[in-house]
């Protein structure tokens, strides 16, 4: 995807790497190895969800905005979708019926496939960083659109700084959808945001911040971006 039609996902290669994951509520860190993969330039627009859906979901409009009002439920059914037009293979098994009717199990990631994907959180987190350590891989008005600087609306992607691996957004804009389950034994099937949006204070947007909601949540700060497995 460039960035002045939106049609179109452009996928950067992020490096293998190690990245060491941390929860807030439960004070917990983890370690998570990544393998090398890519990730789309810049969130889905509203300019590509419609292209292969069909629909312009959400309260605000405009080719290059964000896509959001967006459940992981239609990130998954998207991911297929557009892998199947682009001549994929697609990375979720799924019945798309049990899908609809809120059984989230069902859906299982053919990690051999090449299609479209949401990223793990590892990848996100890696991705994110970029290499660097702190909580942004630059000074946060440089990169993100947060309540501080928003005017507390949604602003077209590619508009701040890219990290050095060139993706833009990481922080800021719209929350992403990730794969993972946030805590299977005390959420259920809830899945991990990443990212923060336009309407979060800096202290969400953060390279290691985790927020989690149901898979069929919608709501006008939560998009998602595109992953794919190999170099």
């Amino acid at each position: 995807m460039s960035a002045s039609t939106g049609f179109e996902p452009e996928m950067v290669p992020v490096p293998p790497g190690r990245v060491t994951l941390s929860d807030r509520r439960t004070r917990r860190s983890w370690q998570a190895e990544v393998a090398p993969c890519r990730l789309s330039a810049f969130p889905v627009t509203q300019a590509l969800y419609a292209e292969v859906t069909g629909e312009r979901p959400g309260a605000a409009h405009g080719d290059l905005l964000p896509v959001e009002g967006v459940s992981w439920r239609d990130a998954v059914l998207f991911c297929n979708a557009l892998s199947r037009r682009d001549g994929h293979t697609p990375a979720y098994r799924l019945d798309a019926e049990s899908l609809a009717e809120g059984r989230d199990e069902t859906v299982e990631w053919d990690t051999a496939a090449d299609g479209y994907r949401l990223p793990t959180e590892a990848e996100w987190e890696h991705a994110c960083r970029a290499g660097t350590t702190g909580p942004h891989y630059a000074p946060l008005d440089d990169i993100a659109w947060y309540r501080g600087n928003s005017g507390e609306r949604l602003h077209e992607v590619g508009g701040k700084r890219p990290n050095a691996w060139g993706l833009y957004d990481m922080l800021g804009n719209v929350w992403d959808w990730c794969w993972d389950v946030y805590d299977a034994e005390v959420y259920g099937t809830y899945r991990v945001l990443r990212g923060g949006g336009w309407f979060d204070e800096h202290w969400s947007c953060r390279a290691s911040a985790r927020r989690r909601s149901h898979p069929s949540y919608r709501v006008d700060d939560v998009g998602f971006r595109l992953a794919r497995s190999g170099p």
